[in-house]
């Protein structure tokens, strides 16, 4: 018996270009351009999920950085000061706390340069 494929071909040519609604020119309407264009719009999706981590925790040790410059220590110092000390937190919070609470941050600089001994 002869088994067509008429119907799933159809659908999966209308999940492409369901998918690739809104790209620029033929990206859109052509089904090898649209699923081509599909497929690296995924690679970049997932590439960009990763680079997203690694920018914000560029952008927290920025933060804590000039804000340990500003208390007199340099942001290897001051982490290297709180692992010392036994203090647990993570780079998300501290930058967190040196933008909103200096008092605070200023206390976690105090507790680094006691432990490092400055």
């Amino acid at each position: 018996m002869r088994v067509k494929n008429a119907v799933h071909a159809r659908k999966k040519r209308k999940k492409f270009l369901k998918a690739a609604k809104g790209y620029r020119g033929a990206l859109s309407r052509r089904y090898r351009l649209a699923k081509q264009a599909y497929v690296k719009a995924k690679r970049h999706a997932y590439v960009g999920r990763k680079l997203k981590k690694r920018n914000f925790r560029k952008l927290w040790i920025t933060r804590i950085n000039i804000a340990a410059r500003n208390e007199g220590l340099k942001y290897n110092e001051l982490i290297h000061g709180l692992k010392l000390a036994g203090v647990a937190i993570n780079r998300k919070m501290l930058a967190e706390i040196a933008v909103n609470d200096p008092e605070a941050f200023k206390e976690y600089v105090n507790l680094a340069k006691e432990a490092i001994g400055k």
